[in-house]
């Protein structure tokens, strides 16, 4: 591979990750969205973030795993600390904090 080539393959790269998100912005700048459309749209980061999640703490080696877990215990301090706190950097030091601490018993 030459560095043009790699040039080329970055600038693609580029190009493809770009029009997904600015198409979007672009067309609905424009137009008004309707309200349903909104209140729909309220709820699919949460969905999204929900789904990667729980499938990152109960799935492992595509297998379900519920029975001596330590991330399902983290999360559940990390849930704690978010209600209580409303801080996302404290529940993400939390996360990090309680799994590193419970895979070390």
């Amino acid at each position: 591979m030459n560095e043009w080539y790699l040039l080329l393959l970055v600038i693609s790269l580029f190009v493809v990750a770009y029009i997904p998100r600015v198409f979007p912005m672009l067309y609905f700048t424009h137009r008004k969205v309707p309200k349903w459309f909104s209140e729909w749209m309220k709820y699919v980061p949460v969905a999204l973030f929900a789904a990667l999640a729980f499938k990152d703490v109960f799935i492992t080696h595509e297998h379900l795993d519920i029975a001596w877990n330590i991330k399902i215990v983290a999360m559940l301090f990390v849930a704690g600390v978010a209600y209580k706190t409303r801080s996302m950097a404290l529940s993400v030091i939390t996360g990090l904090a309680s799994v590193f601490l419970l895979s070390m018993l």
